[in-house]
């Protein structure tokens, strides 16, 4: 008699004895969800990757910005401050006026470069090949609106 596999725990609030707990993204309350929401983004893989770039050195909030075309100053100033509270980017505020605001990637966010890069890579990859096939859609007017 074969006895069933125990249960994973749930991962519970940071600190907690179940916060090491690895999550379960089929299980509808699990963090694991919204954490990739959060890293998945565009504007989050840039700024793993500008910060990449210039690691060990810091990265001023204007340069991120120079560097990361399209986005905001609020879109990026949400993302960084996301990014911030998981423990991806360390900030550093000089004292002046206007403040000088600094931004590297801590060891944990570096760590993240990896991935990211993998999936940044196969997009740039399979791009035409995507394309191509929303042509195709589009032209058997088929409709689907992805939902």
């Amino acid at each position: 008699m074969t006895t069933p596999p125990k249960a994973r725990p749930k991962a519970g609030p940071k600190g907690s004895p179940q916060a090491t707990a690895r999550g379960d993204l089929f299980d509808p309350d699990c963090p694991t969800r919204r954490l990739l929401d959060r890293i998945g983004t565009k504007w989050t893989s840039m700024a793993v990757k500008v910060l990449a770039e210039a690691e060990p050195h810091e990265v001023r909030f204007a340069e991120l910005r120079r560097r990361m075309p399209g986005v905001s100053q609020k879109m990026l100033s949400t993302t960084l401050r996301a990014m911030t509270r998981d423990g991806l980017v360390a900030r550093r505020v000089e004292p002046v006026v206007p403040p000088r605001v600094h931004y590297r990637l801590t060891a944990l966010g570096l760590s993240l470069e990896g991935p990211l890069a993998a999936v940044r890579a196969w997009a740039e990859e399979h791009m035409a090949e995507i394309d191509r096939a929303n042509e195709r859609s589009a032209a058997a007017g088929d409709g689907f609106d992805g939902g």
